[in-house]
């Protein structure tokens, strides 16, 4: 762990520091407030986590639709090894961890946007989910609680906010009993993401499918609103068998659980070039397919390329999933489709 002065100087960082030395990690207290002594290759970067404060540039709030009215960010990096992982595309240099210290500045810009947004407050589909808050966009929040303890205190401000809001967040880590007994209040919905029989090997690092589910129950009967978050969607040998007996899996980790709220949503593999690129250095021995021609070529809002599923394709995966859903999990709601 590499912590600055300055996140230091915050009670969260000062106990992230001491969680992370009482398990055994070297704890560098940096001279300065900018980062140095960064690893350059990709095995030192992921076991290394910076513990900064954000700027207020990056407590800032941003849109982020289909998903929820707003994103905001406890960390970023990611301790998985996911050889499809987006955040090689989103995050510049080495992938290491950086986690914010100063979470009551964080929070505190949240509130101001209550009944703002587009994608659910002004909505009247996803209405009932109050004015939505994503705090996993660049994170796995979860897998980096053990040290942060960022997610437990935000999950705490929203179940004492006494207002229409919900905190959602997606996770591929197990470790939630530390979450169960928390004051969550109904106002955050634990979205778990998972993926078909057969992908495992691109997911390294992240714990079985099988101990999501579990957890993903522990988590419903608890009271927290629950989500799924099937992704990436691939274009395996089998996908129709293996992507519906991945949501029968799902039926039956949640049988008997009163009222989860369950949503799901549905996001197929994409990729750019500059991802390509980076996934291809940090596993060069992947299977997994990114073949710019097997794809269609798509620009974004932004005007940057991305290469995703050719549209026959696309409209046979979402029939499939989506009568798969209706199936298995009749009283879910499906988000969404991308």
């Amino acid at each position: 762990m590499l912590i600055t002065p300055a996140a230091l100087s915050w009670p969260q960082g000062a106990a992230m520091a001491e969680r992370a030395a009482a398990l055994g990690a070297e704890v560098v207290q940096l001279k300065a407030d900018r980062l140095s002594g960064l690893p350059d290759n990709y095995r030192d970067s992921k076991t290394t986590m910076a513990v900064v404060v954000a700027s207020p540039s990056r407590r800032r709030p941003q849109p982020i639709p289909p998903s929820a009215d707003w994103r905001f960010d406890l960390a970023e990096g990611c301790p998985a090894h996911c050889s499809y992982c987006y955040l090689a595309g989103s995050l510049a240099g080495p992938p290491i961890i950086r986690a914010y210290a100063n979470l009551p500045e964080i929070l505190a810009t949240l509130p101001p946007l209550l009944g703002e947004g587009q994608v659910t407050s002004r909505n009247a589909a996803r209405a009932g989910e109050g004015t939505t808050y994503e705090g996993s966009c660049y994170t796995d929040p979860l897998g980096i609680e053990h040290i942060t303890g960022s997610l437990a205190e935000t999950i705490r401000f929203f179940g004492a906010w006494d207002a229409a809001v919900q905190l959602r967040f997606t996770t591929k880590y197990d470790t939630i009993g530390p979450l169960l007994a928390l004051p969550h209040n109904r106002r955050t919905r634990i979205r778990f993401s998972i993926n078909a029989r057969g992908t495992a090997r691109f997911e390294g690092g992240a714990p079985r499918v099988a101990n999501r589910l579990a957890a993903m129950r522990q988590a419903a009967l608890a009271g927290f609103r629950i989500g799924l978050t099937v992704a990436p969607i691939l274009n395996l040998p089998d996908w129709r068998e293996a992507y519906d007996l991945l949501l029968a899996d799902c039926a039956a980790a949640l049988a008997g659980v009163p009222d989860p709220d369950l949503t799901v949503e549905l996001i197929t593999h994409r990729f750019t070039e500059g991802s390509q690129k980076v996934l291809e250095g940090w596993y060069p021995g992947s299977e997994l397919e990114m073949d710019p021609t097997q794809r269609t070529r798509k620009l974004t809002k932004f005007g940057s390329a991305k290469y995703v599923f050719p549209k026959p394709l696309m409209t046979e995966l979402r029939a499939s999933l989506e009568a798969s859903v209706s199936r298995h999990l009749p009283d879910a709601r499906v988000l969404y489709f991308t």
